[in-house]
């Protein structure tokens, strides 16, 4: 067995042969959906986007539960604590 057909796990005739057929299959559904090479590297790339974008989405709405529950949890805390300190 030589170092190439190891490295491809076939004979190359035949890898060449799989290539081609799955190529074709490939080919056959993305002309279907009207899709091409471009299309798809730029919904992987949006996808990436938009995963980004959503992430500091969420810790933007995080911080800001935690700053609408502070402007009640804070002005309350000082008013009990200036209360029990006067006892």
């Amino acid at each position: 067995m030589s170092a190439l057909t190891r490295f491809l796990g076939d004979s190359p005739l035949k890898v060449i042969l799989k290539l081609l057929v799955v190529s074709f299959l490939v080919g056959l559904v993305m002309n279907a959906f009207g899709w091409s090479p471009m299309d798809v590297l730029d919904g992987i790339r949006k996808f990436f986007v938009d995963l980004w974008n959503l992430g500091f989405h969420a810790i933007d709405r995080f911080l800001g539960y935690i700053l609408l529950g502070a402007a009640i949890v804070v002005p309350a805390f000082i008013l009990l604590r200036l209360a029990n300190y006067r006892k």
